[in-house]
């Protein structure tokens, strides 16, 4: 081995421990990321989902006798 690999290799014994550090902190910074995206996804899936299934649904109509409003209504006009 020539003299400049001894001394790389001198040097990144030396820094082993820092750079493992280093690159255990990277994987666990993807991994999070990664599920943080996953979580992600399937939240909006979900709400997707959900939307689409409240739209689908058949609206409930609701019916009231507004008689008697129209005729005060009307009334309040006829005195004018």
């Amino acid at each position: 081995m020539s003299q400049a690999k001894v001394d790389r290799y001198k040097e990144e014994k030396a820094n082993r421990k820092k750079i493992m550090a280093q690159e255990k902190r990277k994987h666990i910074t993807a991994v999070i990321c990664g599920w943080i995206v996953a979580i992600a996804i399937v939240g909006w899936a979900g709400y997707s989902a959900y939307r689409t299934y409240e739209n689908s649904k058949p609206m409930e109509t609701i019916y009231a006798n507004l008689d008697a409003i129209n005729d005060y209504v009307d009334g309040l006009d006829a005195e004018e």
